[in-house]
């Protein structure tokens, strides 16, 4: 099933894992906000795995989360099925944050007359993708039986002079603080990583943080659930993504603190970050701050809404710590 790939990274035919699918519906979903630069090569390259009777790929899903650019437009011309997130799920009021994005998503594929079996997330900033990535991250859902969930990892290179020295967030913050508290993920190579795949059954019984700390709480929480044999791992080679300036990872990496404080149940004491950036208000030199509040509420798992469930965010400080309290452990 194996082959190389240009460079170096084992690849898979897309034709033969459709071949073992038995029937499961995969979609592959992008959560996007603003990102008409990438989005129309992005979704030009995923299709190709859709349409025709050997697809690997069901359906290619743009959750749009409320652009104001022309997101949602280049994604519908490159042939993908845009999402809005209102839409998605109506009559529940919509919040900011990555994580409310995708799991309005899983809310409703997991439903109508041809729900999604697996799901394959793929950020929207990606530049210069190679659609393999996908059939790498659906490989071992199909064929590695108890894998519920496998993350991508890639080489993340930074233009200047750091190189290969992508993933910041993941190196200075997110790898060193699961190798304190949970040494049993250090193996685990982007766990903030956005190219990922799980089976419905799984993501359907999991909390979803709202913001950037979704991806980092989805694994542990998996890891609670379905013990770390569940995970697996997929080498997507170079990737390249919009790299953001310090400060916004800062802020980022708060959000993804408070949440995996969380699932390894320690109180958080959910102060927000204070950002300090050269320069005055009014342009003299000097510094000036920013305080940027933490809000760290959770989504309840999507199977449960779709039973009749209550949708409303769960205030994170307001419920017991730790992951098992998020999750039933099978």
């Amino acid at each position: 099933m194996s082959r190389p790939g240009g460079d170096g990274v084992p690849s898979v035919d897309p034709e033969r894992l459709a071949a073992s699918k038995d029937g499961r519906r995969i979609t592959v979903v992008l959560p996007a906000l603003d990102e008409e630069t990438t989005i129309g090569p992005l979704v030009s390259g995923l299709v190709r795995l859709a349409g025709g009777p050997t697809a690997l790929v069901d359906d290619v899903v743009v959750l749009d989360s409320g652009s104001t650019d022309r997101t949602a437009e280049r994604a519908a011309a490159a042939g993908a099925r845009v999402l809005d997130r209102e839409r998605a799920v109506p009559d529940v009021p919509v919040l900011p944050g990555k994580g409310e994005a995708m799991w309005r998503a899983v809310v409703a594929l997991g439903s109508g007359a041809a729900p999604s079996d697996l799901i394959c997330f793929v950020d929207a900033d990606l530049v210069d993708p190679d659609p393999e990535l996908v059939p790498r991250l659906v490989a071992p859902l199909l064929h590695q039986p108890g894998t519920a969930l496998v993350k991508g990892f890639h080489r993340r290179p930074l233009d200047g002079p750091d190189g290969h020295e992508g993933g910041r967030v993941t190196e200075l913050m997110a790898r060193p603080l699961l190798a304190a508290l949970r040494p049993g993920l250090r193996h685990v190579r982007q766990p903030l990583g956005g190219e990922y795949a799980a089976t419905v059954g799984l993501l359907d019984r999991l909390p979803f943080a709202t913001g950037y700390g979704v991806d980092v709480g989805l694994l542990l929480d998996t890891v609670a659930l379905r013990g770390p044999e569940a995970v697996g791992q997929a080498d997507l080679g170079v990737r390249r993504h919009r790299n953001r300036p310090l400060h916004e990872l800062a802020r980022t990496s708060r959000e993804v603190l408070a949440t995996a404080l969380d699932r390894c149940g320690i109180d958080d004491s959910g102060a927000g970050l204070v950002g300090f950036l050269p320069g005055d208000d009014d342009g003299a030199p000097g510094w000036r701050t920013e305080t940027h509040p933490l809000v760290q509420v959770d989504r309840p798992p999507p199977g449960d809404v779709r039973a009749g469930g209550p949708a409303e965010p769960v205030d994170v400080g307001a419920r017991p710590r730790g992951a098992g309290a998020a999750v039933v452990r099978s």
